[in-house]
């Protein structure tokens, strides 16, 4: 419906549907936001640490709020790993805890904001073992309680 104003003719209708088409525009950006993030997380994809001309395997595993990025690594049982743990928080420091003694696994490691450390180890027994962080601010869940541990499979 068009009515004159001040010798113009404006459109009623557009003025009703701008707040619905500001709310599609939202709902589109939302969406694809969404979507870009589903995409870019790598959880649950098993990454496979290759060893290098000197034997080594080396893997880097992104830290961030309750997650490591790849969740899952896979190494082979009597080589030489060498990890570099990068922490990607803002704030918060991360820990990598991969304690098995009976798999002669014990290594823990701190990592603030922002840094990045390497660790080395040998895997000598074959088997799955759990990573996590052991992170827990008073009267909150820990950061493993909160999803935030992967898997090493050593085969």
């Amino acid at each position: 419906m068009l009515r004159p104003l001040n010798g113009r003719c404006t459109v009623t209708l557009m003025r009703s549907c701008r707040p619905i088409q500001v709310l599609r525009v939202l709902t589109l950006i939302s969406l694809l936001l969404l979507l870009v993030t589903l995409i870019s997380e790598n959880r649950g994809v098993m990454s496979i640490a290759n060893a290098d001309d000197q034997g080594i395997q080396r893997a880097t595993i992104t830290m961030d709020s309750y997650f490591y990025n790849p969740k899952e690594l896979s190494v082979q049982a009597g080589k030489s790993v060498e990890l570099t743990l990068r922490n990607v928080a803002t704030f918060t420091p991360h820990t990598f805890v991969l304690d098995d003694p009976a798999a002669g696994l014990r290594i823990r490691a701190e990592v603030d904001a922002g840094e990045s450390q390497t660790v080395r180890f040998t895997p000598k027994e074959r088997g799955t073992f759990v990573f996590y962080c052991d992170k827990k601010l008073l009267f909150f869940k820990s950061h493993r309680e909160r999803g935030h541990e992967g898997r090493l499979e050593v085969r």
